[in-house]
């Protein structure tokens, strides 16, 4: 299951700087508007201690995490959704992710540019908002215009359910308000995904502070501002010092452990970025775990058993018999599939199970 997220914000508040950390990749990451030209694509690990702890009690031939990627889209400007500075070329890259890291600066340094002369958290958040919100707009009087006429002639019901949709967002996204934020019913938000629309993407705040702030985020204004407005607008925020993750993605655990310990910090920034990703697409994970492999899949919340048998395969989907299920903290408690057994806390489970984060799983096929 391929999952993306787009890292966007004006230029030089340290979108490539988060990125190196990452990809543990050298995209450039140089101090002036523009530097990253094409979009960076890279895949990062999903950090699940409960894979190392399954690794420890089977000893697998191999262990695979699963992944997430994230795409360093270049900084946007005012008027990007009108082409100015690199403009649409990238606005269309941001259409292609599931989910948007809008990274912002929440820190002085006079030694690093600002494309705005100052630091303004809210304010830097509203000008990449805006451009989003202007280049939605765009899409839905584009598509205004080619079904306007068919549906106020025609009686098919699907193009008439589709212009009154259209004439929904419209007044919304001219209202300057994202499409995330339009209550629709389940049939119109069905229809709505048709168009990509980036305003209606989940948003993370990426707060990225400087070294000293990272130590204690809401001590620092600017981020308690943004704070703020994510809570107004019902999204998350994850405080992170980019130039610190690039540092720790060169180190091994346990020296990043160590690292993280000095620093007083429970988990890295990207950590609970990853996190908060998932929580905000819906995601959760599901394991399996042999001699052979430990392995982690991600699943959409809700996706019953033969759904996510065909995560692994479509075979496995097709042909499903039934999974046998067991909870990763009783494999962690008892240590051995028979002891799990012997204690009843294997259970045999059909089409109708409703699978859960932390499911450890073995499926049945016939095909």
């Amino acid at each position: 299951m391929a999952l993306t997220a787009g890292i966007v914000g004006l230029p030089n508040v340290g979108k490539s700087t988060l990125f190196n950390a990452i990809t543990k990749s050298q995209v450039e990451a140089a101090n002036y508007p523009f530097a990253t030209i094409a979009p960076n694509v890279g895949v990062v690990e999903v950090p699940d201690k409960r894979i190392d702890r399954l690794r420890e009690i089977f000893n697998p031939k191999k262990t695979i995490y699963t992944t997430f990627e994230f795409t360093d889209i270049a900084g946007l400007v005012k008027g990007a959704s009108k082409g100015e500075g690199l403009g649409n070329q990238f606005l269309s890259n941001i259409r292609l992710t599931d989910a948007i890291c809008h990274v912002v600066r929440c820190f002085e340094d006079a030694n690093i540019t600002h494309v705005e002369n100052s630091v303004d958290p809210v304010r830097d958040a509203e000008i990449i908002n805006l451009e989003l919100i202007l280049a939605d707009l765009s899409t839905v009087e584009n598509r205004i215009g080619k079904v306007a006429r068919k549906a106020q002639s025609s009686k098919d019901k699907e193009i008439r359910q589709e212009y009154d949709l259209l004439m929904k967002l419209k007044p919304h996204l001219e209202s300057e308000k994202p499409a995330r934020s339009l209550e629709l019913n389940d049939d119109e938000k069905l229809l709505m995904n048709q168009y990509n629309l980036l305003t209606a993407k989940p948003v993370i705040y990426v707060a990225n502070l400087d070294e000293e702030g990272i130590s204690d985020p809401e001590s620092s204004r600017h981020y308690q501002a943004l704070a703020a407005k994510a809570k107004e607008e019902g999204a998350e925020i994850v405080p992170v010092c980019a130039k610190i993750e690039e540092d720790l993605a060169s180190l091994d655990k346990e020296e990043k452990d160590a690292f993280l310990d000095d620093l007083g910090l429970p988990h890295s920034g990207l950590d609970a970025l990853i996190t908060t990703a998932y929580h905000i697409l819906g995601l959760s994970t599901f394991l399996t775990a042999g001699e052979d492999e430990c392995r982690a899949w991600t699943f959409h919340n809700g996706m019953k058993a033969p759904e996510c048998a065909g995560v692994i395969h479509t075979d496995f989907q097709r042909g499903f018999i039934r999974a046998e299920v067991y909870r990763f903290e009783d494999m962690d408690e008892l240590e051995s599939e028979q002891a799990i057994k012997e204690a009843g806390k294997m259970c045999l489970e059909g089409k109708d199970y409703v699978v859960q984060d932390g499911d450890v799983m073995h499926f049945r096929f016939n095909v």
